[in-house]
């Protein structure tokens, strides 16, 4: 019996998993060396890609060279994507982990921190399975195909709502913090218009937001994010700094102004206020999870950064994700460690303004406040990027890049997040709700229904397909 034919068609199976390989969102997979390209039989390529993702992201480096006029290759380098990547999980959430920690205690923040770190690091790696299992690199994509119209609206809306939110913030901080910054600089208590947040918002927004949100590969704002990376580190280190600075028990009038009027009053000037709390339930702790959660959001950000990784194959990526979640996760850690242990049961919502009750004029605070306003910033184009590859599929836009288009739905949604920081007088009730909703919706609720549905259900009926082929009589004859 020939056994050429069946060991040749057998070989398509002999793939290892760590090195799928996804192409640029169509139904088929190539690799570097060792896995067979898979092609679809109508010899289409990019068969649910848009126009968005086609031109500002770019396509991994095939071995084949009949294929090197249709793809390009990524040009993200791993570190630059670790850079990206920790810079979209980051943002201002780590200024209100310490608030998390004074309301949870110690020992049951670092549990809530590291089964939120856990799961959604887990649920990055169903996300990049099902990317290469499903043959799409568009968060959206997979939810159609896994579940139509529906799982794409859910997809495309929670990402909408959980980068729109993110946006928000950042801009809340520049509006906040950048007139304290101007302000003593110059020395001047004056309410004049380069002091007034909503001016400094727009200015801000058009001079250097609106500029890097226009550009078509998200590879170049690596260098963006590891300078944003930078600042966060800087900050970090004046917070454990600061803390053998600041006294304990804290002046009294500094308590009087600052301590949480949601706790009931205590005598926080004694000195058993100085003893750090392992364990604490009050009506704040259940805000604890929805910060946490909101803090590890980057999934929408997973798959385009997987896109224009250069030589990408899952397994590589899912290392990128490892050493962004795992610095992320120690600076998180000690930002709220040391901003709790500073400031106890005095500490505020936003540690730096915690930091300006303490410190009428201080240059390293400042220095702290324009890096952190730096940061935030430039994590603001970062954070558009999935707003828009969404709305692109919200619009069933062209196969042809339009650079109109593009401008215009970046120039709509950088509007639209400007009135809502300019209008709305706080964001906090909406950090509580995207946390509650959108964030869990995209760690912990679509990562796991599109795996189940495109992973598991065709791993089965390829089991089930296979066992009917097989012919026991085979090795008989043979």
């Amino acid at each position: 019996m020939n056994k050429a034919p069946a060991n040749t068609k057998m070989s398509s199976f002999n793939i290892a998993p760590d090195m799928d390989c996804s192409s640029s969102n169509s139904n088929e997979y190539s690799s570097y060396q060792d896995c067979p390209a898979k092609v679809p039989l109508n010899g289409l390529q990019y068969s649910d890609m848009d126009a968005e993702s086609q031109n500002f992201l770019t396509d991994h480096q095939l071995g084949k060279k009949k294929y090197e006029a249709e793809y390009s290759p990524g040009s993200a380098s791993f570190g630059m994507s670790v850079f990206n990547l920790g810079n979209a999980i980051m943002g201002s959430g780590i200024l209100g982990l310490s608030y998390a920690m004074a309301n949870t205690g110690i020992a049951l923040f670092v549990i809530l921190l590291v089964a939120v770190a856990i799961f959604s690091l887990y649920s990055v790696h169903l996300l990049l399975k099902t990317a290469n299992e499903g043959g799409s690199l568009v968060y959206e994509q997979l939810g159609y195909k896994a579940f139509g119209i529906p799982g794409k609206l859910a997809a495309s809306c929670s990402i909408t709502m959980q980068n729109f939110g993110a946006m928000a913030s950042y801009l809340y901080i520049v509006k906040y913090e950048l007139p304290i910054v101007i302000k003593a600089f110059l020395d001047s208590n004056d309410n004049a218009w380069y002091t007034n947040g909503d001016y400094l918002v727009l200015l801000v927004t058009v001079a250097i937001i609106l500029p890097l949100s226009l550009l078509k590969n998200l590879g170049y704002l690596g260098y963006t994010s590891g300078f944003s990376l930078l600042c966060m580190v800087f900050f970090l280190i004046v917070v454990i700094y600061k803390k053998f600075q600041i006294p304990c028990p804290l002046p009294e009038n500094f308590i009087n102004i600052t301590v949480n009027v949601s706790q009931p009053q205590v005598n926080t000037t004694d000195e058993e206020c100085c003893k750090p709390k392992y364990f604490v339930f009050n009506s704040q702790t259940v805000y604890a999870v929805p910060i946490l959660t909101f803090a590890f959001v980057c999934h929408p950000a997973i798959l385009p950064m997987y896109e224009e990784l250069k030589d990408r194959s899952r397994r590589k990526m899912q290392n990128v994700a490892n050493v962004s979640f795992l610095g992320m996760f120690v600076m998180y850690l000690l930002a709220a460690l040391f901003g709790y242990l500073t400031f106890n049961e005095a500490v505020e919502p936003e540690l730096l303004h915690t930091y300006s009750k303490v410190y009428n004029f201080d240059v390293v605070l400042l220095i702290v406040r324009f890096a952190v306003l730096t940061a935030v910033t430039l994590t603001v184009p970062v954070v558009l990027f999935p707003i828009r590859t969404s709305v692109n599929h919200l619009l069933g836009a062209s196969k042809e890049f339009s650079w109109p288009r593009h401008i215009c739905i970046t120039v709509a949604l950088l509007v639209c997040v400007n009135i809502l920081v300019i209008f709305v007088p706080t964001i906090r009730d909406i950090f509580g709700f995207i946390g509650a909703s959108a964030a869990a919706m995209l760690i912990f609720i679509l990562p796991s229904a599109f795996y189940i549905k495109l992973v598991r259900k065709e791993s089965m009926k390829s089991v089930q397909k296979m066992g009917v082929r097989h012919d026991p009589t085979e090795h008989v004859s043979s």
